[in-house]
C-alpha cells in the first residue's frame, strides 16, 4: 500500500524521497507497522512511529482505519482518532483534527469516503459520514454528514454542490 502512497506524492515510485520527506517516512513506519507480523519488528516500528509523532506533531493513531493514497502536505499538527475510516485518496493539511464526540447522537469518529481534500485547520468530529469527491476548505468545523459532490467551507460549514469538488486539488489518484 506504501507504493500507492509515494506514487501520489511523488508521481512515481522514487523510494530515495523517503529520505528527503518527512511526511513520506512518517507513512513509511506507519504503513510498515500496520502490515508487519513479527513481533519484535513491530515494537521497532512502533519506536520510530512514536519518535515521528513527536517530531513531526502527527498523532494519527495505528488503529485507524486508512486507504491507499495517503497524501500528508507538510508536516505539522494532525490528530486523528482511533476509530476514524479514511478512504482512497485522502490529503491532509496541518492543523486538523478528526476525533470522536463521547456522548449524544453523534458519539462516535467519522468515516470518510475517496478522494477527500482537507485543508488546514479543519475539525471534524463525531459518527458522521463524509461522501466521496469532497472538498473541505480550511478552517472549516464539521460535525454534520456531506453528501458526495461537495465543497464544505466556513465555520458553522455551508455544503456547496459540485461535480468536481477536487478537481485540481486531488492529482496522481490511485
Amino acid at each position: 500500500m506504501f507504493k500507492n502512497d509515494l506514487k501520489r506524492i511523488e508521481g512515481k515510485n522514487n523510494y530515495k524521497k523517503i529520505l528527503e520527506n518527512p511526511e513520506i517516512q512518517y507513512i513509511y513506519i506507519y504503513r510498515k507497522y500496520n502490515s508487519c507480523k513479527n513481533r519484535i519488528i513491530k515494537k521497532i516500528l512502533y519506536y520510530f512511529y512514536r519518535i515521528y509523532s513527536f517530531l513531526f506533531g502527527f498523532q494519527i493513531s495505528l488503529e485507524c482505519k486508512i486507504g491507499k493514497g495517503l497524501n500528508i502536505n507538510h508536516w505539522g499538527s494532525i490528530v486523528i482518532n482511533p476509530g476514524v475510516e479514511l478512504g482512497e485518496n485522502i490529503n491532509l493539511h496541518p492543523g486538523i483534527t478528526i476525533g470522536q464526540e463521547n456522548r449524544g447522537k453523534r458519539k462516535g469518529a467519522p468515516i470518510i469516503g475517496n478522494s477527500v481534500w482537507i485543508g488546514a485547520n479543519v475539525v471534524i468530529v463525531g459518527k458522521i459520514n463524509i461522501g466521496n469527491n469532497v472538498l473541505i476548505s480550511p478552517n472549516t468545523f464539521i460535525n454534520f454528514d456531506v453528501p458526495d459532490n461537495s465543497i464544505v467551507i466556513g465555520n458553522p460549514g455551508k455544503i456547496i454542490k459540485s461535480e468536481n469538488a477536487t478537481e485540481g486539488y486531488i492529482n496522481r489518484k490511485v
